[in-house]
């Protein structure tokens, strides 16, 4: 039987996403509240870092610790100044289609961003989408095509870049280059074949693992939120190999607390953005794991 996610955190959000764990508080996006939230590993201490009424989503850093911020709905990507203002980092619109998604940014402050790739809350059929890199100048540069749903990445210390598709049933890696390219594409996971519906309904019953958030710890496996089934699953070498349920959906986890062994969890009943935007049933839940989070870059 897999284990549980059985301490509730935190309680009464809309929906949250891109949980990150980064000096020594979690932070997190609740998107139909557009804010950025931050608290303590109890969930004490809750803190609004940022209000962003283009909806926000992945959270990064830049080397000088200000913070960026995806801004879903106009296709931006925000910073934080120092005394606390938002800035465009990057206007993306005009280079990718639907919402803009979740991010992972390296030691260099070289943000790679993914995209819908379709109108997803208007029932759009589905259309692969890329990754955009985002320099720290804010240039930005197509590097990834043909991905199904570009979803939660990681970088792992020996210069991967994973990505979930969430749509298509794997997790791809790529070489992340020194001149910020991604070279060398290959399935790093493969859940099921590719789905052969293009309705998202129809594609979602063909979905093994609808890999959405994820988080890497220190021996290289891939903690991944099923958007799907309710769990997070643990990958390593290309398997299944530790589950965590819920009984609720699961879209985002991060690794974080104290000692790093502490996998917060994104929960909520499902992702309608009508039902989510007039509730607040979006929780932080945690479950203690073995192995803890991988180390900064």
């Amino acid at each position: 039987m897999p284990n549980r996610a059985n301490t509730c955190v935190l309680s009464g959000f809309a929906f949250l996403e891109s949980p990150r764990w980064h000096g020594d508080r979690l932070w997190l996006s609740d998107m139909y509240t557009h804010q950025v939230l931050s608290v303590r590993a109890d969930g004490g201490d809750p803190r609004t870092e940022a209000r962003v009424p283009g909806q926000p989503s992945g959270l990064g850093w830049l080397p000088d610790g200000r913070l960026l911020i995806v801004s879903m709905r106009d296709q931006r990507l925000l910073r934080r100044e120092p005394d606390g203002t938002l800035v465009t980092h990057a206007d993306l619109s005009g280079l990718v289609t639907g919402h803009l998604n979740d991010m992972v940014v390296d030691r260099y402050g070289r943000a790679f961003v993914g995209h819908f790739g379709f109108d997803l809350m208007a029932g759009d059929p589905f259309a692969p989408a890329g990754l955009l890199r985002v320099d720290p100048d804010g240039t930005v540069a197509h590097v990834a095509e043909d991905l199904w749903f570009p979803n939660g990445s990681v970088i792992t210390a020996d210069g991967l870049l994973l990505v979930n598709e969430t749509l298509g049933n794997r997790i791809t890696a790529f070489d992340l280059t020194a001149d910020g390219r991604l070279a060398g594409r290959r399935t790093w996971a493969r859940f099921g074949e590719l789905p052969t519906a293009t309705d998202i309904p129809a594609m979602l019953g063909q979905i093994v693992v609808g890999g959405d958030g994820a988080a890497l710890d220190a021996e290289g496996a891939l903690w991944v939120a099923d958007a799907v089934n309710g769990r997070a699953v643990r990958i390593r070498s290309g398997e299944i190999v530790d589950e965590i349920a819920a009984e609720t959906g699961v879209f985002a986890c991060a690794l974080g607390g104290a000692d790093g062994r502490t996998l917060f969890l994104c929960a909520a009943p499902d992702f309608d953005e009508h039902a989510r935007s007039a509730a607040r049933e979006g929780v932080i839940l945690s479950a203690r794991v073995d192995i803890p989070a991988a180390p900064p870059l």
